[in-house]
């Protein structure tokens, strides 16, 4: 009897360890300089267990120069710090494309990982606005093997859910997965834009530019800004930290599909 209830203690407590990791947006899409090199010194400054990017790592979209393009971010990235490489339409676009991402990823195009309670599945849309039919079923089954992890974050670089979401969709085919297997939170990039929506209990997040350019009104209430996002998991519970390039920090609560809600 003792033997087991040190090993329910020690599962408590491995339940309730900290788990400390950044999620970056996306570097390119008209990268501006400077920009990735000094996230990625905020980034280090946090000393992170690993760092999750949403994709478009590299500029891309070109055979002839992708190889290169890769050879040069590793350049740039601290030699410590593990990062995830979620694909982007930027970093896979052709066979010989996919080929480099495995190669500097070390990862398939989908993939998925544990680091203590929390479960990690990085989707692939790079060559899809929309996720295909396969890419869903992998997703499922990846969730159902995994399906005893208690906090669960779900990537793709583009926000195929978005619209649906925003719509408040039942129906969306993704939510209805995430729904299912009980999955916190799905991130995605692409867009540069920080939006937030929570939907039956699920919340989605679209994360703000790591270095690619910014779109529309440029302004930081509407959700354009250069960041880097702190997440802190400690149990089931789980804290953002969307920290403005030397400036503000912010939570998803903050914002909405539309811009800044409110700023504490």
């Amino acid at each position: 009897m003792i033997h087991i209830q040190m090993i329910q203690a020690l599962l408590l407590a491995l339940l309730a360890a900290d788990l400390h990791f950044v999620i970056l947006g996306d570097r390119t899409g008209e990268t501006q300089p400077g920009i990735y090199e000094q996230v990625w010194k905020e980034t280090a400054a946090e000393n992170p267990a690993f760092v999750v990017s949403v994709g478009d790592t590299i500029q891309g979209l070109d055979d002839k120069t992708a190889d290169r393009e890769w050879r040069e971010v590793q350049r740039i990235l601290p030699p410590r710090i593990k990062l995830y490489l979620t694909p982007g339409n930027h970093d896979i676009w052709s066979d010989l494309s996919e080929s480099l991402f495995r190669k500097y990823s070390g990862h398939a195009p989908h993939y998925s990982f544990d680091y203590d309670q929390a479960h990690f599945t990085i989707l692939d849309n790079s060559r899809d606005d929309q996720f295909s039919a396969a890419e869903l079923a992998w997703l499922e089954s990846d969730l159902r093997e995994h399906e005893k992890q208690p906090v669960k974050f779900v990537f793709s670089h583009r926000p195929s859910w978005l619209i649906e979401i925003l719509l408040k969709n039942p129906q969306s085919a993704i939510h209805q997965i995430a729904k299912k297997y009980r999955v916190q939170y799905v991130i995605s990039g692409h867009v540069h834009q920080m939006i937030h929506s929570n939907f039956e209990g699920i919340t989605y997040l679209s994360m703000p530019s790591a270095g690619g350019h910014l779109r529309g009104t440029m302004k930081y209430e509407d959700g354009w800004f250069f960041a880097h996002t702190l997440v802190d998991v400690s149990g089931t519970e789980v804290r953002f930290q969307i920290k403005e390039l030397k400036n503000r920090v912010t939570t998803p609560s903050n914002w909405g599909a539309s811009g800044l809600l409110h700023h504490e």
